[in-house]
Order: C-alpha cells, then structure tokens, then sequence
C-alpha cells in the first residue's frame, strides 16, 4: 500500500513567543496516524532566520529552519507572540510578511491567540473575520480597523484563514483542522488521547471575567444537558428557565454569561454537530437525521451546512466517509 505524504505544517515562532502556543500544533497533529504507516502531519517549527528564541515563559526554543521552509508548507501557522512591535504598533518585519503573503498562496493559514497580530500586520486578515484573545480585543481593533474581530468565538474560520482565541483555544482550532482534514471520529480520538473536549460548545466569552452578580451561584449546565439529551423537542425559553429555577430575564443572561452564546444559537449548534456525526457514522436519509437531530427538514439543514461549513449533507457525508477511511486510532 502506497503510504501518503503527510500534511505539511509550518509553526512559525516570533520573540518572545508564547510556549504553550507553540506546543500545541506538534502534540496535537502528532497523534493522528494513517493505517499505511508514517505520518499524516510533518510539523516543523521556524523562526525568521532559523535562531533560537525566548519564549514568554523563560526558557528558549530552537526551531527546524527558518522562513524558507514556509515555501514548502502546505498550512501554515502563527504562534502567540508578545512582541511590542506587533502587540503594540501593529507591525512585523518586511521579510515576514513577504514570506506570509507568499505561503498564503498556496497554503492554509491560521494564528494561534496573538499570532492574529502577525497575520493582520501582514495585511493576510483586511476584510476577513477574526478572533484574537479577548484580552487583546480593543488593541487589536485599534491597530486593525479593516478586518471584522468578533470576541466571541474560539475559533474563526474564513474563506482559507483561520484565527483562534487566546490560550486552549489553539487546541479547539488544531481539533477543528483535524475534524477538516480527516473526519470528526479522528478528531474525537485524538481529543480522547489528549484528554481534552473534543468541540467545546460557546465562545470565549464564558471566560471573561464577570461581575458577580445575584444569581453567581446558579448555572444554566442543566438547561444545556436537557436541550443535548432531547434535541429533536421544541424547548421554550420558558421551559428551559423553569427547569433551572431562573425567570427567563436571568436565565437568558446567565446562558450568554457561561456560553457566549444565546440558547437558541448553542441548540442549532448542538443540532448541527450531531447530524454532522450521524453523516460521518450512518447511512440515514438526510431528511431522518434533519428530523432526529431537530432541525426539520433536509431542507434546512442544507441551509444550515451551507451557511456554517460551506458544504451540502452528500457532500459533507462524501468527503468525510473517504478521509477517515484512511486512518486508524491515534498512536499511543
């Protein structure tokens, strides 16, 4: 059996750069093994000319290669940096830029928390939607007026530039390009291997920092379970307080508070990710999993693929039933 070249992934490393960033393409990418044999990610680590650097976090790092390698990679990504000229005016080195733009051509493109700085610096974010850690949210808007922030999710993925939020949001986002590359079911071993959620639902919003408020004391979780366990039901707002003890006024609130997002906007999301399963692991009608998962008919979840992944059921079902086909459980 011919064994396939592996997925060639450049993680670029600017000083200081923050370590955990940097770790997380490698262990996570790592882990997933074809049946062939080999690798189905290379993942290397560059700096601009190929020199150690500081990492945020005190020790030094030595990478593979400098920027050339980015000629070759076939996606590309930008750790968290806590450069001042990047952080704070918006600016990277020509050389850098050059080498982004000129990945971009041929190569997917992502930033890990600050990395977006980086990317948006390099002019590879003007008039794309992104995600930054919150932190950096006003900074980032500040320096970067043309390219459309949104605080709330952990990851943003626009027309081939993908852009997460601070922290283990960069393991959302690696999880995310697994669940792209070779199918949620990889994906979710993965995830198990590396001891993590495979798809956490809400935005980064549910780790800001809040006021305590008079209700600090309550959570809408059992809302949440109700809402996963009956998906296919038609659940009020009414019902959902209730079932929390809240009115609707504090429910809503606190639903926002420990989600980022409305109730309605996680239950089309929680629908969505279990008919993507149900395309992945069955041979159900599309029109039996629209109504199973509560999203009605076939028609609307077309309307619901095409408007979040950009793809029809057939599609979606066609394409992830040939990549995982391909692989086996992670390596231990």
């Amino acid at each position: 059996m011919t064994v396939a070249a592996p997925h060639r992934v450049t993680v670029l490393a600017l000083a200081p750069v923050v370590a955990f960033d940097l770790s997380i393409p490698a262990q996570m990418l790592a882990t997933v093994a074809p049946r062939a044999g080999g690798i189905a990610y290379d993942v290397q680590t560059v700096t601009p000319d190929g020199s150690p650097v500081p990492t945020v976090n005190g020790y030094g790092i030595t990478p593979q290669g400098d920027l050339s390698l980015l000629e070759h990679a076939d996606t590309v990504i930008v750790a968290g940096t806590r450069s001042p000229d990047v952080l704070d005016d918006g600016v990277v080195d020509s050389r850098i830029a050059e080498a982004l733009r000129a990945a971009q051509r041929r190569a997917r493109m992502v930033s890990l928390c600050t990395g977006s700085f980086v990317l948006a610096a390099a002019g590879l974010l003007e008039g794309h939607r992104a995600a930054t850690h919150w932190r950096y949210a006003d900074q980032f808007t500040r320096l970067f007026p043309a390219v459309d922030l949104d605080t709330n999710p952990l990851y943003v993925a626009d027309r081939g530039v993908l852009t997460s939020a601070g922290g283990a949001a960069a393991i959302d986002l690696c999880l995310h390009l697994i669940r792209e590359d070779h199918g949620s079911s990889v994906a979710n071993q993965v995830a198990r291997y590396n001891v993590v959620a495979p798809m956490r639902e809400g935005g980064q919003a549910q780790y800001i920092d809040h006021p305590v408020t008079e209700d600090a004391g309550t959570s809408t979780a059992r809302a949440r379970t109700l809402m996963t366990e009956q998906l296919d039901r038609r659940l009020s707002l009414k019902d959902l307080a209730a079932h929390c003890h809240m009115s609707v006024r504090s429910f809503t609130r606190r639903f926002r508070q420990e989600t980022g997002l409305s109730p309605a906007e996680w239950l089309t999301s929680a629908r969505l990710k279990h008919a993507r399963h149900l395309l992945e692991s069955t041979e159900l009608p599309v029109d039996d999993i629209a109504a199973g998962t509560g999203l009605g008919s076939g028609t609307n979840l077309r309307q619901h693929m095409r408007v979040a992944l950009d793809t029809t059921p057939s599609a979606y079902r066609s394409a992830f039933r040939s990549t995982t086909a391909a692989l086996t459980d992670p390596r231990p």
